[in-house]
This record gives C-alpha cells, structure tokens and sequence, in this order.
C-alpha cells in the first residue's frame, strides 16, 4: 500500500506520542512488594553486591543488568536521511535502535545523546561510562570523525564498542557478496569490486571484504571528488588513501569494465545504466543509497538480465537490512563477556547470515536460496541462534571472551526461546 507524505507524517506522530510519548520504559526484574523486599533491593542488603563487586569486577555480570545492557550512543551528526540534525532530534532513531535489540535479541538498551560535535571532547564523555554497560553501539555519527571515535573508544573501553553505521552493513554486504559469488561459482579473491562512496560504511564495507577474502588490490574505491588514486593521497584521510590506486583514470565509470561487484554507498543515480554494460557476467549490484538506490532495481535489470541486486529496501528481493546483524552480533558478544568486537567475530556473523540464506525455509520447504534471496529475511528467528552462536565461538577462538560459553547446545535453546522458537 502506498502511503502519501502526510498520511505518513501523521501516523508516525501519533505512533510516537500515543498512548505514551517515546518508545522505551524501564521494568523493574525484581519485586519490591514489601519491606523485607526493599531491604534486599536497596539499604541495607544492597551493600552486599557492592562490597562482591568491589572484590571482583566480574561479579557486576552476576549481581547488576551490565550484562545484558547496551548503551546506543549518538551526537545527531549524521542521521541516514536527515544529515547533522543535533543530538536531541536524533532521539527518536535511537529509541528506535534501542526497541529493535529489545525485540530481536533481548537486550536492554538505554539511548545517551550526546550534545558535543568535538571528537575528542565526544570520546572523553563517552569513555568513562564502561562501568554502566556491557556494550556501546555507536549511531549515526558523521565521518572521518566517526573512525577516530570508534577507535579510540575500543581501545580504551573493555567492553564492546560497535559502530553499526560502518560494520553492520559491511557484514550483510560480505553476506551477500559471498553468496553471489557462491552461486556463479566464482572465487572472492579473484573479484574486481567497484565502490561509489567512501563514508564510514563504504570503507568498511571494502575492509570486511578483504576480511572474507577479497584483495585489497582489486577494490575502486570513487568519493564525490572521483577515484581515490595515488595522485590524491595528499588530500584524502588515511582510511580512504589506504585503498588509493596507481592510475592515471579519475572516475569511477572509467574502471567498471570488468568488475564483478559495485557497491553503492552514495546517492541517487550514481550508477548509470552504461556504466554496467561492460560489467562481468552476472555482476552483482549493492545499489544501498536510500530511500533511492544508486539504479533501481527494474533499470539494473533492464540494462543487464543477468545482474543480482541487493538494495536498502524492504519493498524489493535482497534487502540489506543492519538488523540481520546487529542485535545478535551483541548477544553473542554479551553472553561470553567478549571484551571487544573483532574482525574475526564480524566475519563469522558475515558467514553464519551467508550460511542461513542458504538453507531450506522455516516451515521445512526447500530453500529458495537464489537470485532473488542472496541473505535471509531479517524477520527470519532463526537468525539469533546462527549468528549469536558463531559470534561467541569465534569471540572465544580469538581469545577475547572473559566468560566463554561451556554447553553451546543449551545456550542454542536459550536463544530459541528468545525468539518463540
């Protein structure tokens, strides 16, 4: 059903202020029905738990909700749609984020706008909070500034630091690149990979690929300036300069012949249909601008029958949607006390959603792994246990795990349950 602008404006508002303003609440997990449960919840048995935690730090994982709280923490800088709207109208996206890990993977969220546009100002208020959370998912925060803050937050937090804007959608991305090459039979690291953008999400995106298999020599990477070449390294930041060819060609429609992949991570338009006529056979198109792709899918189609395209999208086949990943990158993370979010955790999380688009459909019908399904539906509940599971396991292979899981086959139906299964 098509919804006009001001039907859509209208339910959005009511949504969001009815029947109680906002999309969050705290719930109490324990009773306070009496004195005897006011003792024990605050003065004087609360002294107990703290006095445990002042011992061992690890116990606020058996005492306190750490465990199982993640903190999605923003400056407005850069809102997908809107730009640098401000910390508090950025508000309703992170309640937004924070329903959606409730709802797919049962985490606790609290959202924390941050009003401070400094980076290093922005790390130095976002740092001391560790103590409060199991993890950080960082959102909607502009680049390059966005790098230098993800960085130094890992480094000097011992808990997750995640920015999904940036690895989230690398992850999906690797999933479906590995699935498309799966199908056509090619190998990823012989691929020649095209990229208009390279925002956060763009550089991650080529970084994950190289972490599942791709050469870091066979990537084109193009910004708003044309292509990121040796001739420009002087006047690009060193995440784009790490990707600079040796080339005497400036934009992007110059090196398209040939390449098996592109991936949109710009605007509207960016990708003219002649730009993929001499494109490999079967090339595979991210097309990831929203709410307008880089070519649409019918016009991607036309110019070539034998293309795979993936968008942003839920109204076309092969959406690339964060929340196939986000939600159970952290459970998985959480439920093992990983002290960090590795490259090896996020190419397993790549690999398990690549894996499950794989396999025969819920109800037991066969698969419909194809064309038109190169990654699961994000709705799909299977999802928490596929990616929770490999998450944790490569958490614990890499040595970043401070309470690694010792019975997996419980802890997969502890997650079925999470989701009704």
């Amino acid at each position: 059903m098509t919804v006009d602008n001001s039907s859509l404006k209208d339910a959005a508002l009511n949504f969001h202020e009815y029947p109680t303003p906002g999309k969050l609440a705290i719930v109490a997990t324990k009773p306070l029905a009496n004195t005897r449960d006011l003792s024990l919840a605050y003065s004087p048995g609360v002294a107990i738990p703290c006095e445990e935690i002042a011992a061992n730090p690890e116990a606020a994982y058996r005492y306190t909700s750490k465990g199982n709280l993640v903190a999605v923490i923003s400056n407005g800088t850069a809102v997908l749609g809107l730009g640098n709207i401000g910390a508090l109208a950025s508000k309703p996206v992170m309640e937004g984020k924070a329903v959606l890990f409730k709802t797919f993977a049962g985490i606790d969220s609290i959202d924390l706008e941050v009003d401070e546009q400094d980076p290093k100002k922005f790390i130095e208020i976002v740092a001391p909070l560790a103590p409060s959370f199991g993890g950080v998912n960082l959102e909607d925060i502009k680049a390059p500034e966005c790098f230098e803050i993800e960085e130094a937050l890992r480094e000097r937090m011992n808990i997750p630091v995640f920015h999904d804007d940036q690895h989230g959608t690398a992850i999906i991305v690797a999933a479906a690149v590995l699935n498309a090459m799966k199908l056509i039979g090619k190998d990823i690291g012989s691929i020649k990979i095209c990229t208009s953008g390279a925002g956060a999400a763009a550089i991650a995106c080529m970084n994950m690929l190289i972490a599942v298999g791709a050469k870091r020599e066979n990537i084109w990477l193009a910004d708003s300036k044309g292509l990121v070449t040796t001739a420009r390294v002087g006047s690009v930041d060193s995440w784009r300069a790490a990707f600079a060819q040796d080339t005497d060609k400036t934009q992007l429609s110059e090196v398209m012949d040939g390449a098996d992949v592109f991936v949109g991570l710009s605007k509207a338009g960016a990708l003219k249909p002649e730009m993929m006529t001499n494109m490999a056979e079967n090339p595979l198109i991210l097309g990831l601008s929203n709410p307008i792709p880089e070519i649409m899918p019918e016009l991607a189609k036309a110019t070539r029958p034998d293309a795979m395209v993936c968008t942003g999208r839920s109204d076309y086949a092969n959406q690339v949607n964060n929340v196939l990943c986000f939600p159970f990158l952290f459970r998985g993370a959480l439920d093992c006390g990983a002290t960090t979010i590795n490259e090896a955790m996020k190419a397993a999380a790549a690999q398990a959603i690549a894996e499950l688009a794989q396999e025969a459909e819920l109800d037991g019908s066969a698969s419909t792994f194809g064309r038109e399904k190169l990654i699961p539906n994000p709705f799909d509940p299977r999802l928490i246990e596929r990616v929770s599971i490999a998450v944790a396991k490569a958490a614990e292979e890499s040595g970043v795990a401070r309470r690694p899981i010792s019975d997996f086959e419980t802890y997969a139906v502890n997650l079925r349950k999470l989701r009704g299964l």
